[in-house]
């Protein structure tokens, strides 16, 4: 059995800008009402986001929070599921990145970017699917991963290491899920301009994200997407069609 009510309920984290706003707001265009979550110091833009997707006629929620801590996501979902009555829809979508050889990493450098990048998706799955075991009713489960996750790349060794670790953690949890008709299911976008690749010294580099791909050693005519591609598959992804998707 599928979800098929008619008012479905999606959280997603990390949502404040970038992909994980683009996420929210198209998510509103399918007739889901919106969760977002994200750090207190991103407060105004995640506010922002809430309203963007209540003016499409959506309900949304905007709660604050760190999605390592666990505590925090326990919370955000009970709220969610307080405030419009279920969870049908995760996107663990919080992600960082750092630039760092790793003869120069420290403990810090790599557990911060571990923790933001696995650790967050991990707790996401863990709680989303509790809920949507306990509802009975199906539900779909996303995480993001990246084009960093399927090749390394010289000097991200935390981020290359966090997101093939999503990968195998998603085929995982999706094994696990699929007798409660809950599929698992990731994302690994190229290079989308968000603050994480776009930089200050951009115009003077060779154009938009080009300090990141130069830092990464990628040419500068590597294709450039925009966030609204990956919204766009997250939206197929979390539709009645895809269940034949998962892992």
């Amino acid at each position: 059995m599928v979800d098929i009510a008619p008012t479905r309920i999606a959280i997603i984290t990390g949502a404040a800008q970038g992909i994980g706003e683009a996420i929210a707001l198209r998510l509103a265009d399918d007739g889901i009402d919106v969760v977002v979550n994200d750090l207190p110091v991103k407060k105004d833009k995640l506010d922002w986001v809430a309203k963007a997707i209540q003016a499409k006629g959506r309900r949304s929620l905007a709660v604050l929070g760190d999605a390592t801590v666990e505590a925090d996501v326990v919370s955000l979902v009970e709220k969610a599921v307080e405030a419009f009555g279920g969870l049908n829809i995760m996107v663990a979508n919080a992600g960082t990145i750092q630039r760092v050889p790793i003869v120069d990493t420290t403990i810090e450098d790599w557990d911060r970017v571990i923790n933001v990048n696995l650790r967050s998706v991990m707790l996401a799955y863990k709680h989303a699917a509790r809920q949507m075991i306990k509802q009975g009713r199906g539900g779909r489960i996303i995480g993001a991963a990246s084009m960093a996750g399927k090749k390394g790349f010289a000097y991200f060794p935390s981020y290359c290491a966090s997101k093939f670790a999503v990968r195998g953690l998603t085929q995982s949890v999706a094994l696990e899920l699929a007798e409660h008709n809950i599929t698992v299911n990731s994302y690994a976008p190229g290079i989308i301009p968000t603050g994480l690749t776009e930089r200050a010294e951009d115009e003077k580099n060779g154009g938009r994200c080009s300090t990141f791909l130069l830092a990464a050693g990628l040419p500068l005519n590597v294709p450039i997407g925009t966030t609204a591609m990956i919204a766009e598959l997250v939206a197929y992804l979390v539709k009645p069609e895809a269940q034949f998707m998962t892992g």
